[in-house]
């Protein structure tokens, strides 16, 4: 058998035959770079438009960390459409197809993912079927007593696990309201306010993982990987639901006093008439629909329904505001961006994670989660070749990926697209913003339990 050529070796000849390889690649990594900087261009913005004009602005839209990468793909597809021997043909089809190098058969659309999350972000953040979710956990939490540990333990465990179904924006997005009315208006201590909004940050990324289609990460592998709902089970299911009931019980028995001593939640009632069922109903089998058609690759079909749904929304306007596009849009953006700039990265990735053992893959997408989105980190893996591979090995590395990525998706504010919504949410009880730091240490021992999990109950 012939020695593997050391790592090297194999990228200068990758570099040599076709050298706009590592002008891609240095596009995306400024591309990583700019996401990092993200928090601080958005304070230089927040001064800036205070006087006005177009710097303001520009700082605002390059302080998006859902904008980053879908702009940083324009710059790739300029640079394509100029570089000696690529131009307008080359870059078009690469864009359209997300093949750096043609094929001979057409596969399904690369942008069926960033499209999904998009559609389904939309239908999940409505009115009705977040009024459904925020029902059933304040009836449960009633079920436990009604007492503010009830309703701290039970959001923390049963909204994440709902992002399996109704999405992960929507699932922090319900809890995070649910414990700014129910939990922080009962003003907890500092270092209980920060353990909370890890445990969210960190259940939140967890609990996406009981089917392929709710959590963006898996979204933009399990196609290509031949996941569905029940390898996405068998792999993750049960160790996500035993790490978010273990972190929180840990968090539990810490602050057992401070919890216990806090008194007279405030539950929120809705004066508003309830939501007519069969609203409900038709929101709940659109997002039906559209889990089919990404499980069948139909993008076509997908937006036909999605159509329907903005009609039903118009014609249902008495019961429910106009459906938010803004977040959703950020987020497909972002996923579709990663998909233009992760498809030239394959020539150095590949090599890279193919010299890696199982928990050395573990390690290093847990750390790449923490300084950017945890759908890159799952993306850019689904490049390499010998993960798609049949074989115990393959799926060893595979679960190792994904794993580091799920369990670090709580870590630091933009390691999981939710994040932000949540942070945004909560702010207001966080002084002076939220300290990334503080919200780093006390995610490390979630992040922890959830990677023990992994391990020992895959």
């Amino acid at each position: 058998m012939p020695a593997q050529p050391d790592l090297w070796s194999e990228l200068a000849a990758s570099m040599s035959a076709d050298r706009f390889l590592l002008a891609g690649t240095l596009v995306f990594f400024a591309a990583v770079a700019h996401a990092f900087l993200c928090p601080t261009i958005a304070r230089a913005a927040h001064t800036a438009e205070k006087q006005g004009g177009l710097k303001g602005a520009a700082l605002h839209l390059l302080g998006e960390v859902e904008v980053v990468f879908g702009l940083w793909a324009i710059i790739l597809f300029i640079l394509m459409v100029c570089w000696p021997g690529k131009g307008w043909a080359f870059a078009t089809r690469y864009v359209e197809s997300g093949e750096y190098v043609a094929t001979a058969a057409d596969g399904p659309s690369k942008f069926i993912e960033p499209l999904f999350v998009f559609v389904i972000m939309v239908m999940a953040a409505s009115k009705p079927v977040m009024a459904l979710a925020a029902g059933l956990l304040g009836r449960v939490g009633r079920l436990f007593g009604g007492t503010p540990i009830a309703h701290w333990f039970v959001v923390l465990t049963l909204a994440p696990l709902l992002g399996s179904l109704i999405t992960e924006p929507a699932a922090m997005t319900i809890g995070a309201m649910l414990l700014s009315a129910q939990f922080y208006t009962l003003k907890p201590s500092e270092p209980l306010r920060y353990a909370t909004l890890a445990l969210l940050f960190v259940n939140v990324s967890v609990g996406g993982a009981l089917t392929h289609f709710a959590a963006p990460p898996i979204v933009m592998v399990a196609a290509k990987w031949g996941w569905g709902i029940q390898d996405v089970f068998a792999h993750f299911g049960v160790a996500a639901l035993v790490s978010i009931l273990l972190s929180n019980f840990a968090y539990l028995f810490w602050f057992r006093r401070e919890l216990a001593s806090l008194k007279g939640a405030a539950e929120e009632r809705s004066a508003e008439p309830p939501m007519p069922a069969w609203v409900v109903v038709f929101h709940l089998a659109c997002m039906v629909w559209t889990v089919l058609m990404l499980t069948e690759h139909r993008p076509v079909l997908m937006l036909g329904g999605f159509l329907v749904f903005l009609a039903f929304t118009t014609a249902t306007s008495r019961w429910q505001p106009a459906p938010g596009l803004r977040g959703p849009a950020l987020v497909g953006f972002f996923l579709a961006g990663l998909v233009v700039l992760g498809g030239v990265q394959g020539w150095w990735i590949a090599p890279v994670l193919s010299r890696m053992g199982e928990g050395a893959l573990l390690a290093t997408a847990t750390f790449l989660t923490a300084f950017n989105d945890n759908a890159a980190v799952t993306y850019l893996a689904s490049q390499v070749p010998a993960f798609s591979a049949a074989g115990a090995a393959a799926e060893a590395l595979r679960h190792a990926v994904v794993a580091g990525a799920l369990a670090g998706g709580g870590l630091t504010v933009i390691a999981n697209a939710p994040n932000p919504a949540g942070q945004s949410i909560l702010s207001p009880w966080f002084p002076g913003g939220v300290s990334a730091w503080r919200l780093f240490l006390w995610a490390l021992i979630p992040t922890a339990l959830a990677l023990g999990c992994f391990i020992w109950l895959k």
